[in-house]
């Protein structure tokens, strides 16, 4: 089986594409998947650039593919059946707890940039007709990511407003959901091409951060003058204290990212002045995925890809999403 391995150093030459012996016999309830898709996450840049990761890891969260054998005990799935596996492959519902978080793919466990993935049962989920695996591929961390982040973290309801940063996965599925239940999207980014995309896909009002450094001030305007009653928060410390800003009193954000840093000075006292819930959101359980599924089946949500690489491409595809350029997910076929 052919599969990537995160081996020696701290750039993306450290991505080496390996023949590994065969897979363990399957586990009572147990499934084998080839896997035919998966897509990347800032997260797995972080991985590669940190020198004190497991060695020899495969990486990647996301991926789906066909189910190719099952254990003696499965009785949920079947040879031929198309799924999607879960970022916290033991976290089925309920709150996070220390053993699920210690049970990620692409970071304590093995990921998805494989050619074959054997996960239990539980961790797979059917993949909806009129979805590709690409399609699908998106879905595990940034697609469950901003369910959490709009549904569960918060409770987001037609009429609100809520504040996107960026065009990464996780801001483009939120927009996306939180259009198709009804609510008011302002999302921000500084390049005027992905401004015009993102009013395409419903933003109401777009902000060029760049050209406005106190942007929360000008989500708030922009929502008028109440400020927003939800941000997505993606930027970490860098942007945290104009996403207060841009709230209402009494709102919430849900913080999920890390793309300025992971500390940094903030104005603590706008919290508390303002009634502010902070939340934060690590992806989500395997039933936050189910109802995510669900809400694209009935909203019909197209996930939004940017680019598809070959399975031989991996590092371009790193290099890819590295460079900021990508509108939405990357993606690597597994041929």
């Amino acid at each position: 089986m052919k599969a990537y391995e995160l081996q020696s150093g701290t750039d993306f030459r450290a991505l080496a594409l390996v023949e590994r012996g065969p897979l363990a016999p399957l586990g009572a309830f147990d499934v084998r998947v080839r896997v035919r898709a998966v897509s990347l996450n800032f997260r797995d840049l972080a991985m590669v650039r940190n020198g004190k990761r497991r060695e020899h890891l495969v990486p990647v969260s996301d991926g789906a593919g066909e189910v190719i054998e099952v254990g003696e005990g499965v009785t949920r799935q079947r040879v031929g059946n198309r799924v999607v596996g879960a970022f916290f492959p033991t976290w089925l519902n309920g709150g996070l707890l220390e053993e699920h978080h210690a049970n990620a793919l692409g970071g304590s466990l093995d990921g998805m940039l494989a050619e074959e993935v054997v996960l239990p049962e539980s961790a797979w989920l059917d993949v909806p007709d009129r979805l590709t695996f690409e399609q699908a591929a998106t879905l595990p961390c940034a697609g469950v990511t901003a369910w959490h982040a709009l549904f569960e973290a918060a409770s987001l309801k037609p009429g609100d407003q809520l504040l996107v940063q960026g065009t990464g996965g996780v801001s483009l599925f939120a927009l996306q959901l939180a259009h198709a239940a009804g609510a008011s999207v302002i999302a921000t980014s500084s390049s005027p091409e992905k401004r015009e995309r993102l009013a395409h896909l419903g933003a109401l009002t777009t902000i060029d951060y760049r050209e406005n450094p106190k942007w929360g001030e000008a989500a708030r305007v922009a929502s008028g003058g109440r400020g927003v009653d939800l941000v997505v928060e993606v930027g970490g410390p860098g942007t945290f204290d104009q996403s207060v800003k841009a709230l209402r009193f009494g709102g919430t954000m849900s913080i999920l990212g890390v793309l300025t840093g992971t500390q940094g000075a903030i104005d603590t006292y706008s919290i508390f002045h303002k009634n502010i819930r902070v939340h934060g959101v690590y992806v989500g359980s395997v039933a936050m995925f189910a109802e995510l599924l669900r809400a694209l089946e009935a909203s019909k949500i197209e996930p939004i890809i940017d680019r598809t690489f070959g399975f031989g491409e991996a590092r371009a595809a790193y290099e890819h999403l590295a460079s900021g350029r990508h509108f939405g997910k990357v993606v690597v076929r597994v041929d």
